[in-house]
């Protein structure tokens, strides 16, 4: 099966740096099992990384998908026919729309390490949401993927 021309797919993983905090806090557990002796130490090392990294891939397995007319962004599907135009924005811009210029009833799908993202405006009279706001390392990518799922 081919992909549409508005076909976009891409998982926003977690940086390298969390999975190294990861095996810190496997190395915290250990250190904190050591006094009851080397198989506790080593049952803290494997449990606690193993933790550690499952929250970490868990977290870091978010995807955001432009395909067959909706916008997925986590378990949220929304149709793009009830979106307006994409605004692409960068760094500076995102920053702004997720603290100081966010509005409580927008539908956020954010990861603090991706700096850019892109919001949309939600034209469905009957939803309240104002506006998605999803973060993505391909904000152009992103936005001409719905725009070509518009027609």
């Amino acid at each position: 099966m081919q992909p549409s021309p508005a076909h976009h797919d891409e998982r926003l993983t977690a940086p390298r740096s969390w999975w190294v905090i990861a095996v810190l806090i496997g190395l915290a557990c250990a250190l904190m099992l050591l006094p009851l002796g080397s198989l506790a130490l080593l049952a803290g090392l494997v449990g606690g990384t193993a933790l550690a990294g499952l929250a970490v891939s868990s977290y870091g397995s978010a995807r955001v998908r432009v395909v067959n007319g909706s916008l997925a962004a986590g378990d949220a599907r929304i149709p793009v026919a009830a979106l307006g135009e994409p605004e692409i924005l960068d760094a500076e811009e995102s920053a702004a729309w997720r603290t100081h210029k966010a509005d409580t009833r927008a539908f956020m799908f954010m990861r603090s390490y991706v700096p850019t993202a892109v919001r949309v405006e939600v034209t469905d009279p009957a939803d309240p949401t104002p506006y998605v706001y999803v973060s993505t390392r391909e904000p152009q990518a992103l936005a001409s993927a719905i725009r070509a799922a518009k027609g």
